[in-house]
C-alpha cells in the first residue's frame, strides 16, 4: 500500500506528509479490522463451548433423572416384593398355628 502512495507522491498527487498519514490511516483500520475478526472467532467459540455444557448439562440431568426414576421402581419392586413375602409369610404361620392347635386338642381328646 504504501509503494502505491509513494507512487502518488513522485506523480505530486499529494505530498509525501499526507501519503504518511493515509498509510497510518490505513493500517489503523487494517489492525482494527483484524481484531475486530480475532474477537469475533474468540466470542464465536466461547458461545459455541457454552453451548455445548448447557447440552451437555441437559443431557446429564436427563439421565439423572431417568437414574433416579429406574431406582424409585426398583426399590418399589422390592417393598412390594418384601410384603408379599410378609404376606405369604403370615399364611404359612396361620394354618401352621392351627395345625399346632388341633395337634395339641387331639392327644387331650384321647
Amino acid at each position: 500500500m504504501k509503494k502505491h502512495l509513494l507512487d502518488g507522491v513522485k506523480k505530486g498527487a499529494f505530498d509525501e506528509a499526507a501519503a504518511e498519514a493515509k498509510f497510518e490511516k490505513w493500517v489503523a483500520e487494517k489492525k482494527s479490522k483484524l481484531q475486530a475478526a480475532k474477537d469475533k472467532i474468540k466470542a464465536d467459540a466461547n458461545t459455541a463451548k457454552k453451548d455445548r455444557l448447557e447440552a451437555e448439562r441437559k443431557v446429564n440431568a436427563a439421565k439423572a433423572e431417568a437414574l433416579a426414576k429406574k431406582q424409585a421402581e426398583a426399590k418399589a419392586a422390592a417393598e412390594a416384593a418384601a410384603k408379599e413375602a410378609e404376606a405369604a409369610a403370615a399364611e404359612a404361620e396361620a394354618p401352621a398355628e392351627e395345625a399346632a392347635a388341633d395337634a395339641t386338642e387331639a392327644p387331650a381328646a384321647e
